[in-house]
């Protein structure tokens, strides 16, 4: 805990050395091998060296294992990264979104590791657009809650989930079918049968 209040974040490095993350140390350059107790620590840590660089971190990418479904790797990118969509305008008042997004390239990757600790698989330090330090005395507001990113991310496992769905649907459609044509099968089956068992009473009866 540090004297103003604020929980100091620790993290541990390739070699053993613990490393707090606060203010004061968020200019620490992230490397292959730096080690985290968690996601979230390496979060911090990326968001914090982001801030004084002069970027804004984005929570991108992530892969499950495949035993548990847990968050297994993470891609923590510039909020810059990618290029979005040209949707064509509704109406030619409304003033063009401003462009957000130019394709940098810069990023970490951490990968949980068999003992439990996040590890930095790799690292880009370059961008291709200007960044904006963070004042030495200036405080840093921590940035985990990417939004808007989240919501993608969310849209994406809902639209997986959906279509999950619509696979199960399918098949319990094609199912249904099935049964349905069994059961128009068997009803012509009986019906035949009972016009054969008229017919027969009809021929002894006109025996008679």
């Amino acid at each position: 805990m540090s004297e103003d209040g604020d929980m100091d974040q620790i993290v541990e490095s390739s070699n053993g050395k613990e490393l707090a993350i606060s203010d004061a140390s968020s200019d620490i350059e992230p490397c292959v091998g730096m080690e985290f107790e968690s996601e979230e620590a390496a979060k911090v840590f990326y968001d914090a060296y982001a801030t004084h660089v002069g970027f804004i971190m984005r929570v991108d990418a992530f892969r499950r294992s495949m035993r548990d479904g847990k968050v297994v790797w993470r891609r923590l990118v510039c909020n810059k990264e990618g290029f979005r969509k040209l949707r064509p305008r509704r109406s030619e008042n409304r003033k063009p979104r401003a462009v957000t997004r130019e394709g940098c390239k810069a990023m970490i990757v951490v990968k949980k590791e068999k003992a439990g600790k996040w590890v930095v698989t790799r690292f880009v330090k370059e961008h291709n657009h200007p960044l904006v330090p963070t004042p030495a005395n200036g405080r840093r507001t921590v940035l985990l809650s990417q939004t808007p990113d989240e919501k993608d991310i969310k849209i994406r496992e809902l639209t997986a989930e959906l279509q999950r769905e619509r696979k199960r649907s399918a098949a319990y459609q094609e199912q249904l079918d099935m049964v349905l044509r069994d059961m128009e099968e068997h009803s012509n089956h009986l019906s035949r049968n009972i016009d054969d068992i008229v017919q027969s009473v009809k021929e002894i009866e006109s025996r008679r």
